[in-house]
C-alpha cells in the first residue's frame, strides 16, 4: 500500500448505493476479461443523480465522455456509502476508473468488505463528515501511515480512523493473497 495517496477529490453525499456506483445495465461485461473490465471504469458513478454528482456544485461527471478513467483519485462521501445490493462490481468499477481511496463517514458493510477483500481501494472512515470541507477538484493527500487527510486547496488537515486489520489485507492485494501470505491456504 502506498504511503501517500494524492489526487483530486470527487465529493458525493449520503446513501450512495451500488446501483449509482455501477448501474445494472453495465453488469453484462466480464470482470475476468481485461478489456471488458476496463469498461467498468467508464461507467463508474454514472448512475448517481445529478444533484449528488460532484457536490457541492452538482452535475459534474466523474469520468469524461468517452474515457475509461477518471481524473479523480479520491472520493469524499457522507454516510452509508455503497448501500443497496451486494454488488461486487461496485468497488471494481471505482478501481478501474482510477480511484485509490474513499473517505466516508460510514460504509455499507458489504461494500466495505468487497473493497477490502478484493484489495481494490482503501475505504477510510472519517471521524466527522468532511463533505462540506471539500469541493470536487480540491487537491487531497492521504498519509496512509498516520491516517491524516490534508486538503491542500483549503489548507486544513483531519484525522481518519485507522484501517486496523483491513490494512494488512489491502496491502497484500486482497483476501486470497493475504491468506496465501499467511499460509492459510
Amino acid at each position: 500500500m502506498k504511503r501517500i495517496i494524492k489526487g483530486l477529490a470527487y465529493v458525493v453525499g449520503d446513501d450512495i448505493d451500488t446501483d449509482q456506483i455501477i448501474p445494472a445495465q453495465y453488469l453484462v461485461y466480464d470482470v475476468n476479461d481485461p478489456e471488458e473490465r476496463k469498461i467498468f471504469g467508464r461507467y463508474a458513478l454514472s448512475g448517481i443523480p445529478d444533484e449528488k454528482a460532484g457536490l457541492p456544485f452538482g452535475n459534474i461527471s466523474f469520468v469524461s465522455e468517452g474515457g475509461d478513467r477518471s481524473s479523480y483519485k479520491i472520493i469524499i462521501a457522507g454516510k452509508n456509502f455503497g448501500c443497496g445490493s451486494s454488488r461486487e462490481h461496485a468497488p471494481i468499477a471505482l478501481a478501474e476508473a482510477g480511484v485509490e481511496a474513499i473517505i466516508a463517514l460510514s460504509y455499507a458493510r458489504i461494500f466495505y468488505r468487497n473493497a477490502v477483500d478484493g484489495g481494490l481501494l482503501i475505504p477510510y472512515e472519517s471521524r466527522k463528515d468532511i463533505t462540506d470541507r471539500v469541493n470536487t477538484g480540491d487537491m487531497i493527500e492521504i498519509d496512509t501511515k498516520s491516517c491524516i487527510v490534508t486538503n491542500h486547496s483549503k489548507n486544513w488537515k483531519s484525522s481518519l480512523n485507522p484501517l486496523g486489520p483491513a490494512e494488512e489485507i489491502i496491502s497484500a492485494g486482497g483476501l486470497f493473497q493475504y491468506a496465501r501470505r499467511k499460509k492459510i491456504i
